[in-house]
């Protein structure tokens, strides 16, 4: 079985988007006085039970991360992003991570980048919790699988 994945060390790059991502989530807290989770945003704009009834703000974001990486295709840019091919497995994963979020009451930008910066203790538990998650499942993959 092999399973790897190359990753390339892009420090102003990765800047660049940690600084976008703030900057987003501090725009969503400042014009909405709402949390820039993806999960909470994607509730809300579906309008499920629970969920604020606050709509047009959220759509207008979930089409914003739609038609950023288009946006800069067709300004000559390149997008690089892989997926699994693996069907089954992406359901299945998708599966479970609207399970944790729902069990953990947020995503990984609710709790890792508003929550954080809020000093949630909640969210401070979630983020240990998803670190500690990612962490095991690597090191199976990688070690114990026998994956690159």
């Amino acid at each position: 079985m092999e399973i790897g994945s190359e990753t390339a060390f892009t420090p102003w790059a990765s800047l660049f988007g940690g600084v976008l991502i703030g900057l987003s989530a501090v725009m969503v807290m400042a014009l909405f006085g709402r949390i820039a989770g993806i999960a909470g945003i994607a509730q809300g704009a579906l309008g499920l039970p629970g969920a604020a009834k606050d709509r047009d703000w959220r759509w207008a974001f979930l089409v914003g991360l739609v038609l950023a990486p288009l946006a800069v295709m067709a300004l000559g840019g390149t997008v690089a992003q892989t997926v699994p091919d693996n069907l089954p497995g992406m359901a299945l994963a998708g599966l479970l991570v609207g399970t944790g979020t729902a069990i953990g009451s947020g995503c990984t930008s609710g709790h890792g980048v508003c929550g954080l910066a809020r000093l949630s203790g909640r969210s401070l538990a979630a983020v240990a919790t998803f670190m500690a998650a990612g962490f095991a499942t690597v090191f199976v993959l990688r070690h114990i699988l026998g994956g690159a």
